[in-house]
C-alpha cells in the first residue's frame, strides 16, 4: 500500500476543523491511500451516517480488486500513534487491518452494480475525538464516488447537534463577544463626540474596525448556530467571510497607520509606508481566499494541506510587515529628538510607540502561537477554550490600542510641562530606545 507521509498525516489531523456540517462531495479518480473526511468530538450519544453512490474503482492493470481492501473507518486520537507505527514498520500494511481503528464498512457491502451504493448510520458509544477516514489498500487503483456524511451528537432532548462536543458552546461565546464589541463601539463614539477637536481620520477607521469586528462575530455566531441545529450554515458563512475579510484588512491597516503616526502625527504617508500597505492588503486578499477554501471544503480535497500552508505563510509575512512602520516611527522620533529641541514631547512619543510595539508583538504571539498550542493540547471537550482565549486576547488588544491612541485634548503623551524638558533630555541620552 502506498502510504501517506507521516508528517502530512499528522498535519491533517492537527489543522482539520472539528465541525461537521452535512457534506455532500464528489471523489473523482482519486488514488490516495487515505482520505480524511471529518474530525469530530463525540459524546456517548454520537452517530456517524455515511451514504455513498455511484462507486467506481478503476485499475489500469485490470487486476482483480478485493472489495474489502477499500472502506471507511474511525480513528481516535489515542490510537493515532499506534497506527502510524504500524504503517512505518510495514510498507505493505493496510490500515483496515489495524486493531486500533473502528471499522464502519468496506466495499464488499455495496449494493451490486449499477447502483453500487451504501447508506448506514453507526452509533459511537465511546466518547472521544475521532477522525473519519476512507482507506484504499488496493495499489494502483483510483476511486470515484459521491459521498454524503453526517456526523453529530444527540442532545439531552434528543435533537441533533452537528457541532463537535468541544465546540457546541461557540454560538453563545461569539454572541457574548459581539455584544461586548457593540458596547465598545458605542463608548468609542461617545469619546469621539466629547473630544471633537482632537479627533483625527484614524479614529474613524478605528470605529469602523470595531463595527466590522462586531458584525463578524454576529455572523460567526449565527453560522455556528445554524450548523449546530441543522448541519448547514444557511448562507451565514458567506456573510461571515465577507465581514472577516473587511475586518482583517482594516485591522492590519489600522495597526500600520497608527505605527506610521498617520493623521495624528503627520497628514501623509512616506513612500516606504505606502509600499507596506500595498504588500499587506493583497496578501490579506490571498489569505482570505485560502481561509474560504479551508473552511468551505475540507481535508478530503487534494490541495487542502497546500492551502493551509499558504494561509500560514501569508499570515506570518503580514504579521512581520506591520511591525516595520512602528520601528521606523521609533527611529524617526529618535533622530528628530536630537535636533528639534523638544525632548519631553519626543520622549513621550517614543515611550508611546515602544509600548505599542510591545503590545502588537504580544498580541501576534498570543493569537498565533499560544492559541494554536491550546488547540493542540486541550482535551477535545474543551476546544472552545482556545476560541475564548483568542477573543479575550483580541478584546484586550483593542482596548489597550484604543486607549493609547484615544482622542483627548490634553493627551498625557503629547502635552507635557516645560519643567520635564531637562529630565527628558537626560533620558533620551541614556535610553537608546533600541528594539
Amino acid at each position: 500500500m502506498a502510504k501517506m507521509p507521516s508528517v502530512c498525516f499528522l498535519f491533517l489531523l492537527l489543522v482539520s476543523a472539528a465541525m461537521a456540517e452535512i457534506k455532500t462531495l464528489t471523489i473523482s479518480n482519486d488514488a490516495r491511500s487515505m482520505i480524511l473526511f471529518e474530525k469530530f468530538g463525540f459524546t456517548h450519544k454520537g452517530h456517524v451516517t455515511i451514504s455513498v453512490r455511484k462507486v467506481m474503482v478503476d485499475s489500469p492493470s485490470k487486476i482483480s480488486i478485493e472489495p474489502s481492501r477499500l472502506g471507511f473507518f474511525l480513528l481516535s486520537e489515542e490510537s493515532l500513534l499506534q497506527v502510524l507505527m504500524e504503517m512505518q514498520q510495514d510498507p505493505q500494511f493496510c490500515v483496515l487491518d489495524s486493531h486500533y481503528i473502528t471499522h464502519l464498512f468496506n466495499f464488499r457491502e455495496l449494493s451490486p452494480p449499477p447502483l453500487s451504493s451504501f447508506n448506514q448510520s453507526y452509533p459511537v458509544t465511546a466518547p472521544n475525538e475521532y477522525s473519519l477516514f476512507f482507506a484504499n489498500c488496493a495499489p494502483g487503483t483510483s476511486v470515484s464516488m459521491d459521498v454524503r456524511t453526517e456526523v453529530f451528537n444527540y442532545d439531552s432532548d434528543n435533537s441533533k447537534d452537528f457541532l463537535s462536543a468541544g465546540l457546541t458552546h461557540l454560538p453563545s461565546l461569539f454572541f457574548v463577544f459581539s455584544f461586548a464589541y457593540l458596547g465598545f463601539l458605542g463608548f468609542w463614539i461617545y469619546i469621539l463626540y466629547n473630544n471633537k477637536r482632537s479627533v483625527h481620520r484614524i479614529h474613524f477607521l478605528m470605529a469602523g474596525l470595531l463595527l466590522m469586528k462586531a458584525l463578524n462575530l454576529i455572523c460567526a455566531a449565527e453560522d455556528k448556530h445554524y450548523v449546530k441545529v441543522t448541519g448547514t450554515p444557511h448562507g451565514w458563512d458567506v456573510l461571515f467571510y465577507i465581514f472577516q475579510f473587511i475586518r482583517v484588512v482594516l485591522l492590519f491597516t489600522v495597526i500600520i497607520l497608527i505605527g506610521t503616526g498617520w493623521s495624528f502625527l503627520k497628514p501623509f504617508l512616506q513612500e516606504k509606508e505606502k509600499k507596506v500597505l500595498m504588500i499587506v492588503i493583497p496578501l490579506q486578499v490571498l489569505a482570505n481566499v485560502a481561509s474560504v477554501v479551508i473552511g468551505e471544503t475540507g481535508p478530503f480535497i487534494k490541495d487542502w494541506v497546500t492551502w493551509n500552508q499558504v494561509f500560514l505563510f501569508v499570515d506570518i509575512i503580514c504579521c512581520c510587515a506591520i511591525i516595520f512602520p512602528i520601528v521606523w516611527s521609533i527611529r524617526s522620533l529618535r533622530e528628530t529628538s536630537k535636533t528639534d529641541g523638544k525632548a519631553a514631547r519626543n520622549l513621550a512619543k517614543l515611550t508611546l510607540f515602544r509600548q505599542f510595539y510591545i503590545v502588537v508583538i504580544g498580541y501576534l504571539y498570543f493569537t498565533r502561537i499560544v492559541v494554536f498550542a491550546l488547540k493542540t493540547i486541550a482535551a477535545y471537550k474543551y476546544q472552545w477554550v482556545s476560541n475564548a482565549a483568542e477573543e479575550i486576547a483580541s478584546l484586550a488588544f483593542y482596548i489597550v490600542m484604543f486607549y493609547m491612541f484615544r482622542p483627548v485634548e490634553k493627551n498625557e503623551y503629547f502635552v507635557l510641562d516645560e519643567e520635564d524638558e531637562e529630565a527628558a533630555e537626560l533620558a533620551l541620552r541614556d535610553e537608546e530606545f533600541e528594539l
